[in-house]
This record gives C-alpha cells, structure tokens and sequence, in this order.
C-alpha cells in the first residue's frame, strides 16, 4: 500500500467532502479521494432545500430525515462560512408553487393539504396573492401554495466551502479513483501514481459511481444507479433588477419545472429526470423544454442570457431514499441521496461521523441503512416505513 489513514473516502461531492471535513475536525486522519474536482452531481444542482414542498404520500421517513436535514442545515452552513471566510448564499424567503390548469391545481391542493395534516407549512394562495408575492409570473396562474420551510443554497459556493475547510481541517486530497475496497483499505486506478490506500474505515461516498467499486457486500453493487438530469443557468442583464425573489415550482404541460434564483441575479431552471445510464450529454430538446416551460411560467425570462447547459447524474435508488450506515467491517456506505445530496449532506456527515467514533446515528437514519437491500426481505422499503 503506498499510503495508511484512518478514514478513506472515496467520492468528493458534496457528500464526501462534508464527511471528510466533519471527520478531521473530529481528530481523524482523513484522506478523500476523487479523480475530479467534485462530481457531477454536486456542480450541476440548483441547491433546493426542499423537504416541504419534496414531501409525498408514503414517504414518511424520507420526510422525518429531510426535516432534520432542514433544521440542522442553518448551523452546519453558518460554521463552514465561519471557518472559510465564504458565503455558500443560503435563502429562506421558502418555495412558491404554481397550478395552471384544473387538474394541476386540484392535485396541487390535494398535496397541500397532506403535507398541513402532518404538520408542515404550507399556505395555499389564490392566484391575486401569488403575484403579489411574484409579479413577473404569467397571470394565467390558477394558484398555488407558499411553503415557508423550503430553502436553497449556491450549491457551487457551498462545495467550494466544504473543499477549502476540508483542507484546513487537514483532510488530504487524492486525484485518483477508487477502484475496490479491500479488508484492509481500498484499491486505486493508478492516476496519482499510487495503486493502494490502507486504512481502518474506508466511506463510500461516490454518488452514482459507487455502484462501480468492487468488493460492496451483496446486493449492494447494483443498488445506486445514475439518473440524468439536464438544467440551464440564465444570467440577467447588465442594469435589469431580480425577477424573481422565491423557488417557484410548477406544472406546464405535465411537466414539473421549477425555478431557483441567486442573490448575484443567476437564476437556475431545472430539471429534466432522464434514466439513461451514465450520459452527461446536454440535448437540444431538453434546453428547448426547459426554456419553453421556465417562459410560460415567468415570461420575462425570454430577455435573461442563457449563460450556461449543463447535466448530471444523481444517485437514485430503488426506493428513493439514501444507503447510509455500515456495510460490514471496515465499511461504510454515504450514497444514494438521489434529488437531496445537498440537503442531507449535513446530518449525512454528522451520521458518518457518529459510526466513526462509535457512536450512535440520528434515529431519523434507521430505515436508511444498507441493511434493507442485504436482508432477505428485500421488499421492506423506506416506503412503508
């Protein structure tokens, strides 16, 4: 082995680089290794916060691990700009969400109410208060609904942050890729000029591509697949104020859309949900779409410079929530988080850390374990917990 630490991880998005900040701020020697400058998944975000306006009908434990993920993001993110200097440009003005035909806004209603009856904020608007709140937005809204306990973040500034206090933390760096974890550590591509790491807990922390390292137990291998998803960056024009103050989500055609401004005028338009395998490529209908529907939403988007086509893969799974917790001796697994890698990448690093020095999770991650794909009963998901 060319090298030993205490904790290898394997992966640095925003979900590893949090882990390895966390774990060296915590008295751990902490190597990260990644052949990039971050994944795919991280840079491309609009950086919702959204467990509110996210929550489903029978996903009551992803709800109950967002809403966590929620409270514990303000402190998590106040300490990284303290300890960097940066701003990472957190927002809580909340997501406004917006029905434009009958069937839209009755299903819209219907989610509104669910998410009141269990205790969420959620306010439901006609469509006078909805430009009163946004009055760049198409009057042909029908109405909507206000949910206050939705942020957002620069998701580019907040994984600038978590890389600078990694560093000062002391976590080290490596430009390479984990190829298979091993009893003893973790096998390497060879891209650093090393072919092995050893060390006493190896995290597997690499988004979609953790499906891709030898050695995971089981059914593990196959479980995190990439799902693609295609955004555009619009900029606004020298001298022309915000159009926008909130996240607005909405229904045009079918099609969910949503729209996340910035505090210096950028303004993201996300996202296309693509299972194609490992593709990055930016297609001309998916910016066609997105355009078409992000302009029927807020027209006056169409004087906005298209500054920037994008695409990542998210981590999904097969029951849309994360694989967190130990996987056997020496192992532990941080990926899957699929649509809410910057949301819960906080309280997924204040877990890691916890099983690291033995002690016990959040009890908000016990149906999150890799356990529910190694048991025999594989049809217990996070859905029916």
């Amino acid at each position: 082995m060319a090298g030993t630490a205490d904790i290898v991880v394997a992966g640095g998005g925003v979900i590893g680089t949090a882990i390895a900040w966390r774990a060296a701020t915590a008295g751990l020697d902490v190597v990260l290794v990644d052949p990039e400058r971050g994944d795919a998944a991280a840079l491309v975000a609009a950086g919702m916060l959204a467990p509110v306006s996210e929550s489903m009908f029978g996903e009551d434990a992803l709800l109950r691990l967002n809403l966590l993920a929620v409270r514990r993001f303000p402190a998590f993110a106040a300490e990284l700009e303290e300890r960097t200097g940066h701003l990472v440009g957190l927002r809580r003005e909340g997501t406004l969400a917006v029905a434009y035909d009958p069937g839209d806004h009755a299903a819209l209603l219907r989610l509104t109410e669910f998410r009141r009856s269990v205790g969420l904020d959620a306010a439901e608007l006609d469509s006078r208060s909805i430009r009163r709140l946004e009055p760049f937005l198409t009057p042909e809204a029908r109405g909507g609904a206000l949910f206050a306990g939705d942020w957002s973040v620069d998701n580019r500034r907040y994984l600038a942050a978590l890389r600078e206090a990694a560093q000062a933390a002391g976590a080290r760096t490596v430009r390479d890729q984990v190829t298979a974890v091993t009893g003893t550590g973790v096998r390497l591509a060879g891209r650093s000029g090393e072919t092995g790491l050893s060390c006493g807990t190896t995290v597997v922390a690499a988004g979609f591509a953790s499906a891709g390292i030898d050695g995971l137990p089981g059914r593990l291998a196959g479980v995190v697949r990439p799902v693609k998803g295609q955004l555009l960056r619009l900029r606004l024009p020298a001298a022309m104020p915000p159009v926008l103050s909130h996240t607005v989500r909405a229904v045009v055609r079918g099609t969910d859309v949503y729209l996340v401004p910035r505090a210096d005028g950028e303004l993201v338009v996300g996202a296309t949900q693509e299972e194609r395998g490992p593709d990055r490529t930016v297609t001309a209908g998916a910016v066609h779409d997105l355009l078409r529907d992000a302009v029927s939403v807020l027209p006056v988007l169409s004087e906005l410079e298209l500054a920037e086509t994008c695409a990542g893969l998210r981590p999904g799974t097969p029951d849309n929530g994360p694989v967190v917790g130990p996987a056997g001796a020496g192992l532990l697994l941080a990926t899957g988080h699929y649509r809410n890698g910057i949301l819960l990448s906080a309280v997924t690093a204040d877990a890691a850390v916890a099983w690291l020095t033995g002690q016990p999770p959040a009890a908000e991650w016990a149906p999150f374990t890799p356990d529910r794909f190694t048991a025999a009963a594989l049809g217990s998901t996070v859905r029916s917990a």
